[in-house]
């Protein structure tokens, strides 16, 4: 049987991922937006991985010019990430997201 070619996969998008995108990727996308890499409108459905990976490190640029930190974001840039990623924690709720649960953690409600 033939393995997948993983280096040809394509996001699904950020509305089409796990929680409306409440995942790591999700992430890189919502702080692109912030930070004006790329339209509030583009949810990266169809890039392919490296695509991806090149938004990652720019946002990473990003963020290491403001030391990793909201609270050193210019007022506009706060406000823009506070209404962002609010509109997401909404969004992903109501697709059954619950912070701090994980479907993949193996911790029981016991742990």
């Amino acid at each position: 049987m033939k393995q997948p070619n993983r280096s040809n996969r394509q996001y699904v998008g950020l509305y089409n991922d796990m929680y409306a995108g409440m995942t790591p990727i999700g992430n890189v996308i919502r702080d692109a937006w912030v930070f004006g890499l790329i339209p509030e409108t583009e949810t990266c459905e169809g890039w392919d991985v490296s695509r991806i990976q090149q938004l990652h490190n720019q946002v990473n640029e990003e963020w290491d010019k403001y030391g990793l930190r909201v609270g050193n974001l210019s007022p506009e840039l706060r406000e823009r990430h506070e209404r962002i990623h609010q509109e997401a924690i909404h969004r992903a709720r109501e697709h059954g997201w619950v912070p701090g649960q994980d479907i993949d953690s193996e911790m029981g409600d016991d742990a």
